[in-house]
């Protein structure tokens, strides 16, 4: 993996991380009457990363921003099947079994940028 797409990689995690913490929330909330689900868009993220006006001081410098700026958004949609609020835990076991999968790859991919860095270092290769 290029050193350019690691920071990338970093925030990728970074917002699987704030999606799980959402998602929990969602599954806390099952029951809890009037809650509307939230959720942590991923193309927003990438929006937000990509398209913000920036001085690059350096050839593929890249600003990102923090965990804080992930951008949660509330469905305002209604579930007719459930009275209580528009969370359908099926749907949230879904997304946090896809975050974590998410997530898992991530992880991969940096341990392997700095596998491959540690072997160059100790001359492995």
């Amino acid at each position: 993996m290029a050193s350019e797409i690691l920071p990338l990689m970093e925030r990728f995690i970074d917002w699987t991380a704030k999606r799980g913490q959402v998602i929990n929330k969602n599954i806390a909330n099952v029951n809890t009457e009037y809650y509307k689900r939230e959720e942590v868009p991923f193309d927003a993220v990438m929006k937000e990363t990509f398209d913000v006006p920036f001085k690059q001081t350096r050839e593929g410098h890249v600003p990102l921003k923090s965990d804080d700026d992930f951008p949660v958004v509330k469905d305002d949609s209604i579930d007719p099947n459930n009275g209580l609020n528009n969370v359908m835990i099926d749907r949230e076991m879904s997304d946090l079994a896809e975050n974590t999968l998410l997530f898992k790859f991530a992880s991969k991919k940096i341990n392997g940028h700095f596998a491959k860095l540690q072997e160059v270092i100790k001359g492995d290769r």
